[in-house]
């Protein structure tokens, strides 16, 4: 027996907006972005986002409490703790979709000038690219064909 059509299953197990309701807005995304370059003190991300101190606030503590940010303390001399914020291991994970929002980007957004950062390997210096393979290594290229097939967590609507 085949499975039923995509279309009857609940959206509400959607993998996808799950993630979008933790990160789908523009300061959590670019938060996460200056994290992965290594803006990690509160008042540097301030100045270099040129967010809103109670909005970046707000975003730090959903991004630590979602488990995709971890702070810890820091003291410089004579200065009383302060906090700096780096990606967790699951916050990492989101590289591929910083970088793949990045290259849509610079393909169609970017000005006559080209993109304004060009994101290497740091070992071998060779341009970083985001591409769709298959559990076999199969790269699926520009126009993938995939299926969607319900998974474990999947329910119908109803």
């Amino acid at each position: 027996m085949s499975p039923a059509p995509f279309s009857v299953y609940d959206s509400e197990t959607c993998s996808i907006a799950r993630t979008l309701a933790l990160v789908g807005d523009r300061w959590s995304l670019l938060v996460l972005r200056d994290l992965a370059n290594g803006v990690r003190r509160f008042d540097e991300l301030t100045s270099h986002l040129g967010i809103a101190r109670n909005v970046l606030t707000g975003r730090l503590a959903a991004l630590t409490g979602a488990g995709l940010v971890v702070r810890s303390g820091y003291r410089a001399e004579g200065a009383r703790e302060r906090h700096e914020y780096r990606l967790s291991p699951a916050g990492r994970e989101l590289m591929p979709i910083l970088l793949a929002f990045m290259g849509w980007g610079d393909r169609h957004l970017a000005g006559p000038e080209g993109p304004p950062a060009v994101p290497v390997h740091a070992d071998c210096g060779a341009p970083v690219r985001v591409s769709v393979t298959c559990e076999q290594g199969h790269e699926l290229g520009e126009r993938p064909r995939l299926l969607l097939r319900p998974g474990p967590g999947s329910r119908t609507r109803g």
